[in-house]
């Protein structure tokens, strides 16, 4: 093995690790110390793959996003692309939850991250290059009025919402079979584009008219 390709393999390990030890411990318990003593190596070897444990937060967050681009098969149909996106989260609902607020942290406050925020957002447009054609063919089966941004919006929302209900100590008392709440989810928003069926060709007025939301007050 060449010193690139040990370089890369030793690259992985040291991620695999720290997603290990963040699901461990949480963000503030992941220290470079305990990642280092994990993998038996030198803190100043971690240096030489990430620059502070903010960058290392997000490799792991541009490693969790290739995953799902990777997961695309142009081979299977749209229900089946949808299940297996909607799974990677509410399998690993831990993993979703935390890598959310990470990302929501150091866009709102972190320096010095630019360049892996950009190579972040490019591999989520390829991903949603690849789905938009997809997407559309599904919601015109459905004879759907439903625009593709809201969709994909709806299903992100519910897969970052279903992961934080299987995550959330004080909901699970309630949540019975886990198993069942994925698939239930998951059924939510294939049957999501019928509700829109039935408004196409309306006008918004005619849509909203009996709703009691777009009622001007007494």
């Amino acid at each position: 093995m060449d010193r690139q390709a040990q370089f890369r393999a030793r690259e992985e390990l040291i991620f695999q690790a720290a997603e290990r030890l963040l699901l461990e411990s949480g963000e503030l318990g992941m220290t470079l110390d305990a990642l280092a003593l994990e993998l038996d190596l030198a803190k100043g070897t971690l240096y030489k793959h990430f620059q502070s444990k903010d960058e290392l937060y997000l490799h792991l967050i541009i490693r969790n996003e290739q995953i799902l681009l990777d997961m695309l098969d142009a081979r299977a149909d749209f229900p089946t692309q949808l299940a297996a996106y909607m799974l990677h989260h509410l399998h690993h609902s831990q993993r979703t939850v935390l890598l959310l607020q990470i990302e929501e942290r150091l866009s709102a406050g972190a320096t010095g991250l630019g360049s892996l925020f950009a190579q972040l957002y490019q591999i989520r447009k390829q991903r949603l290059r690849r789905i938009i054609n997809l997407t559309t063919a599904y919601l015109e089966q459905q004879r759907s009025a439903m625009v593709v941004r809201d969709y994909l919006a709806a299903i992100w929302a519910m897969a970052q919402g279903g992961a934080a209900i299987l995550n959330s100590s004080f909901y699970q008392r309630y949540l019975g079979e886990r198993d069942s709440l994925r698939v239930a989810l998951i059924d939510q928003m294939l049957l999501l584009p019928q509700q829109y069926v039935q408004h196409s060709g309306l006008a918004l007025d005619q849509q909203t008219s009996g709703s009691p939301f777009m009622q001007p007050p007494a």
